[in-house]
Order: C-alpha cells, then sequence, then structure tokens
C-alpha cells in the first residue's frame, strides 16, 4: 500500500461510506528558548482544519516527556492508546494523518500507528497547502475506536541498534548538513553526528510545494546513499520527528527502514558514546 495520498484521492475517499478517519497533527519544533511559535498545534488546527479532523498533540500524545531518552521519546502506549481511541481510531478503518504541509508530525504519527500494528495508515502528501476542499472550524466528536496498539518487533532502534547498522549496514542522519557536519547545533547540546552515519537530509526528499518526489527519483537518491537491495536501512535525526519522515519517504521508494526515535538528543545525553564531524565520509 502507498503510505501516501494524494488530496484529491483524499477528497474522493472521503465522499463515500466508511471514509477514512483524519488526524490533524499540525506542529513545529520550538525554539532553543522552549517556545513553540504562536499559530501552530491547536490554535491553528481551530481556525480550521479538515472536516472531521480530530487534532492529536505530537508533545504529549505521540512522544513522552523529553529526558534521558530524547526530546520526543516513545510515548507511554496506554496514552498514545487512549488518544487513538479517542480520535475515533479502530484498526478496520483507514486513518489519514497530516500536518501544516513540512509532513515531519504527520509522518511520526505514521511511523507510530504503523509501528503498532494499524494496517491502514496514511499521509496526505503536502499537507493542509494542498488541501482544495473546505475547511471547518467545528470541533467533532467521533464514536470512541477500538486500536490498542502493540509494539512491533521490526521497525524500531535503540541506541546500540543504531551504532551497530551504522557498522553493518546504513544509518542515513535526516537532518540538515551543518548539522551534520558538526558546524552548527541549534537544538541540541553536542554537535556532530553518529559515527559511520551518512548524511541524508530529509528535505531533499520533497519538491518545493512540500510534495514527495516520485517513487522512482526516491528510489534513485536512495540508491546512491547506499541503499542497496538486501542492506538494512536506519533512520535517525534530531529527536525522531524529521527522522519519521526519512523513513515515509524510504516507504515511499519500497525501501524499508527502522527509526531511532531517541535519536541525536539520546546519544548525545550519554557522554560516553562517540561523536564524529566533518562531511560525509563516503
Amino acid at each position: 500500500m502507498n503510505p501516501i495520498v494524494s488530496a484529491s484521492d483524499l477528497a474522493t475517499a472521503l465522499t463515500g461510506a466508511g471514509g477514512p478517519v483524519l488526524l490533524d497533527v499540525r506542529w513545529q519544533l520550538a525554539n532553543p528558548s522552549g517556545a513553540a511559535p504562536p499559530f501552530v498545534g491547536r490554535a491553528a488546527y481551530a481556525s480550521g482544519h479538515l472536516p472531521g479532523a480530530v487534532f492529536v498533540d505530537l508533545d504529549t500524545e505521540l512522544a513522552s516527556a523529553p529526558g534521558s531518552g530524547g526530546r520526543h521519546p516513545l510515548p507511554d502506549l496506554q496514552v498514545f492508546g487512549a488518544a487513538m481511541r479517542r480520535a475515533g481510531v479502530s484498526a478496520h478503518r483507514p486513518v489519514v494523518v497530516y500536518d501544516g504541509g513540512q509532513g515531519w508530525a504527520a509522518a511520526r504519527a505514521w511511523w507510530l500507528l504503523s509501528w503498532t500494528g494499524h494496517p491502514d495508515v496514511r499521509v496526505l502528501d503536502g499537507g493542509l497547502p494542498v488541501w482544495l476542499g473546505p475547511l471547518s472550524t467545528e470541533i467533532p466528536n467521533p464514536d470512541p475506536g477500538d486500536f490498542v496498539p502493540s509494539p512491533g518487533t521490526h521497525g524500531l532502534l535503540d541506541a546500540d541498534g543504531a551504532a551497530g547498522l551504522a557498522r553493518s549496514g546504513l544509518l542515513l542522519d535526516a537532518r540538515a548538513g551543518e548539522r551534520y557536519r558538526g558546524e552548527v547545533e541549534p537544538v541540541d547540546r553536542v554537535a556532530g553526528h553518529i559515527p559511520g552515519a551518512v548524511s541524508a537530509p530529509t528535505d531533499r526528499n520533497t519538491a518545493a510545494d512540500g510534495r514527495f518526489l516520485p517513487a522512482r527519483r526516491l528510489r534513485e537518491r536512495f540508491a546512491a546513499l547506499g541503499a542497496d537491495a538486501g542492506r538494512e536501512v536506519g533512520v535517525y535525526c534530531g529527536s525522531g520527528v524529521s527522522g519519521a519522515h526519512e523513513v515515509l519517504a524510504l516507504a515511499v521508494a519500497g525501501i524499508p527502514a527502522a527509526l531511532y526515535v531517541g535519536s541525536w538528543s539520546e546519544w548525545t545525553s550519554d557522554p560516553r558514546r562517540p561523536v564524529a564531524v566533518g562531511p560525509d565520509p563516503r
């Protein structure tokens, strides 16, 4: 199944019976002072959202509190499951997730739902900016869903797994190149990258309008980065959000990949872990 859906195909799906559950996950990374931009999240949702969409908060429902596990560690699955059921998510009904267009937050929700066992979840390619239909300010009250998340046996990396994959497979760093090289670090305490990781900024997977490049071009890009047939692939970023977007791009290309959710923010919480700086060694 294609993990993304176009705005036109979503509009068609919403006209029939049994349409997908819609989740609005608009979010933006806080600045270093901890303040979030003023018009994202619930404020943006309240001003207008896809009719019937339910807001999901990334910081509190798709992640646990920041700590030694990183800035966006895995959520408590009971909290996550309750949030999904409140939003009307059921195991038998498709789900479509969208955000403000960057795609990172929607990809985090897609990854969590997929990893915990939902069989049919997709991301609106390009997010809210590509939607041409009406918006609503009505807050829906959906019937509770029945989805009970169960952690997957594949697709998740911890710090040791990420380090091992950097040696034995392909570990992609989804952050901007200057952060990978250690030239700047606007968010986390230490600059640089996991030794052996390959720089693969996630913004190069999309066109200017935020929609993903065609699958063929994505396959070509990842092949050039070393994603050969049969090679195990993993992804990390700063805190497991933009990395989920790269995992989604890999899925569009037909390449399975695991996510190191703790990512750089967890890696650097332990001063014993090695840090590399400089350009991609390839």
